[in-house]
């Protein structure tokens, strides 16, 4: 599944939201919320069930440092974090990568079920 190259890897440093040895952060080009970011390992394991220890880490250390900027800026009343591992689960790019999707009272009629209506919300927000 991974023989394509990674398009994250392609992305400049510049456009990093933040990083560390072994992660770094992007704004999701698809995202379901405002501030929906990706954190990724930069080692191509293709999911999060291969990587090490240290990168699981080195992403909470991340996703720690992006929801505190999350909170100051945008203010959101939730959250979603997770991953798709698998084309069976709706994985498109084979390269490991985490959502921590920004969750805000009424962006979804009723959000029982969590992440399953951030999916089916999806396209109420577009971010240029």
């Amino acid at each position: 599944m991974a023989s394509q190259p990674s398009p994250f890897l392609a992305v400049p440093a510049e456009q990093h939201l933040a990083g560390n040895d072994l992660c770094f952060a992007l704004r999701d080009a698809h995202p379901v919320s405002p501030g929906h970011a990706l954190v990724i390992p930069r080692r191509p394991v293709v999911t999060w069930f291969e990587a090490t220890p240290e990168e699981w880490s080195a992403a909470l250390n991340l996703i720690e440092s992006l929801k505190a900027a999350l909170d100051r800026d945008l203010r959101p009343d939730g959250y979603n974090v997770g991953f798709n591992a698998g084309r069976a689960a709706g994985q498109t790019v084979f390269h490991a990568h985490l959502h921590l999707i920004p969750r805000f009272d009424g962006d979804v009629e009723d959000p029982t079920g969590g992440v399953r209506h951030a999916v089916v919300g999806r396209g109420r927000y577009e971010i240029g």
